[in-house]
């Protein structure tokens, strides 16, 4: 009679239990599914448009291409361990690229006492209405990546970022601040901004235009 019983509860529990699954799944199969509406999806134009708003150098563009030819290049930089500054030169030619979409800078000089080379990208996003870039050299392995704007009232452009710390191996912020002192020279100044926010100027590079 024991063995009776529990086998008819066994028998009620898993019925009960079948007809709870069995609710579950006609109410997640009758739940009406979000529609996707014209209002939520763009038609053909509308996409071909951005896409082509997206793909057409603009003003940004425009401002890039001003830099277009070689420059010669003063560098100062500076140490938080030593007080004593340190000076090199190079040159810069700056062409743009892709039709007029991105800017590339290609650097050569000497660096403490050894040969230098760099290459720098700057693209305008149309999307973003922002600059973006980067940055590569043969004094490391790494590649530096900012953002930033063009500041019209003080002629200068910020961009934020980040680059590896070799001794650390870990990412530090940075700062670049480019001056736009007239159409032949320009200065461009580096900090290094700590993790309290603090701000140190490690390098300066000002810039003259070949006539």
């Amino acid at each position: 009679m024991k063995n009776l019983s529990l086998s008819l509860l066994i028998i009620g529990l898993t019925f009960v239990s079948c007809k709870k699954e069995e609710a579950t799944k006609n109410e997640i199969e009758t739940t009406p599914k979000e529609e996707v509406t014209a209002e939520t999806k763009p038609d053909s134009a509308t996409v071909a448009k951005a896409w082509a708003d997206y793909a057409t150098p603009s003003k940004g563009h425009e401002m890039l291409a001003k830099d277009s030819g070689t420059w010669d290049a003063e560098l100062t930089f500076w140490s938080p361990d030593n007080s004593q500054e340190m000076k090199s030169t190079a040159s810069v030619t700056y062409k743009m690229i892709m039709g007029g979409r991105y800017q590339e800078g290609t650097y050569s000089g000497n660096m403490f006492g050894m040969p230098f080379e760099g290459k720098g990208m700057v693209a305008y996003d149309n999307a973003t209405e922002e600059f973006v870039s980067t940055w590569i050299d043969n004094m490391g392995t790494g590649m530096m990546v900012t953002r930033g704007k063009y500041d019209e009232a003080t002629k200068t452009s910020t961009f934020h970022g980040e680059m590896v710390d070799p001794v650390t191996k870990k990412a530090k912020k940075v700062k670049e601040v480019i001056t736009y002192i007239d159409d032949n020279n320009q200065k461009m100044e580096m900090f290094e901004v700590s993790e309290d926010g603090k701000e140190f100027k490690s390098m300066q590079v000002v810039s003259k235009r070949k006539m």
